[in-house]
């Protein structure tokens, strides 16, 4: 039996949103129920503002798939669409405080039943990571479908570099195993020549204390206050600890009901990109 947190169970013994929403702006759906999970992802939308209004969903799976799916309904209810395109399936985890790791798959898929909503929205087609397209990738584990195009998208956002791990976040590889050592060759491909190397960000790791708060003060200064203060928020730097940093949000983004995303996605983003991509940033209240 999986041991679950006390907020997996709340959203599995009492879901948020369980349904569908009538003549629903947009509609995504991803999984099959022949492949144990299956989710209808439903949403009301705000055409003038570009805002979700409601969401709603229909789901065949087991308590984490539930969890995840009533917890995804929750985190996009008010996110403009340009914030809900950015949300990846470890803002998911974050609200529900954490998964089993062989359960990581269903909060995957809450992420790409939004992909796949928005997507239908715009009227384009469904990024479905499906072999019908070259550029989509081709299958790896024929089993479960998931092609290398999946793999290399969860591989980099989640940063995993073991083949098991992408058997817990896809299922890949879970059934007959026989493209496991073909999962481990993607992922070696993928971080061989990633890292943080010297040459690409000043040393940051080899860097003193001091040298590393400057770095992370000018780069707060410059690239990321002026994005919070547009919408009357800020942030300060309170420590920093190996490549962990923490902050404290300020402003409207200190009671922000999704300041966690901003965090990930801007704050924590942007740091990676400018100083290292190997930085944490955690919230200090």
């Amino acid at each position: 039996m999986w041991n679950y947190n006390e907020k997996v169970m709340e959203h599995f013994l009492h879901p948020k949103n369980v349904g569908e929403i009538e003549n629903p702006d947009a509609v995504g759906e991803v999984g099959n129920i022949t492949c144990g999970d299956a989710l209808k992802l439903t949403l009301k939308i705000d055409r003038e503002k570009s805002r979700i209004l409601d969401a709603k969903f229909k789901t065949f799976g087991c308590a984490s798939a539930i969890a995840s799916s009533s917890a995804l309904t929750e985190i996009v209810k008010g996110m403009s669409l340009d914030e809900a395109e950015e949300l990846t399936n470890k803002d998911i985890v974050d609200v529900l405080g954490e998964l089993p790791e062989e359960k990581m798959h269903c909060s995957v898929m809450g992420m790409e039943a939004l992909q796949s909503a928005l997507a239908n929205y715009k009227g384009e087609k469904p990024k479905t990571f499906s072999p019908d397209e070259e550029h989509e990738g081709k299958i790896v584990c024929k089993c479960f479908g998931v092609t290398d195009a999946k793999i290399k998208k969860v591989a980099i956002q989640n940063r995993l570099r073991k083949a098991e791990e992408i058997t817990n976040y896809t299922k890949a590889g879970g059934a007959c195993g026989s493209c496991l050592d073909e999962i481990q060759n993607i992922l070696d491909d993928i971080w061989k020549d990633k890292g943080c190397p010297k040459e690409n960000n000043g040393g940051f790791k080899c860097m003193t204390i001091v040298q590393k708060i400057v770095r992370i003060q000018e780069a707060l200064d410059k690239e990321i206050k002026p994005l919070l203060e547009k919408d009357s928020g800020s942030i300060e730097l309170v420590d920093v600890n190996g490549t962990t940093i923490y902050v404290r949000m300020q402003g409207r983004c200190a009671a922000c009901p999704v300041s966690h995303i901003t965090l990930k996605k801007t704050v924590e983003a942007k740091l990676r990109e400018f100083i290292c991509p190997e930085i944490n940033v955690e919230e200090i209240k």
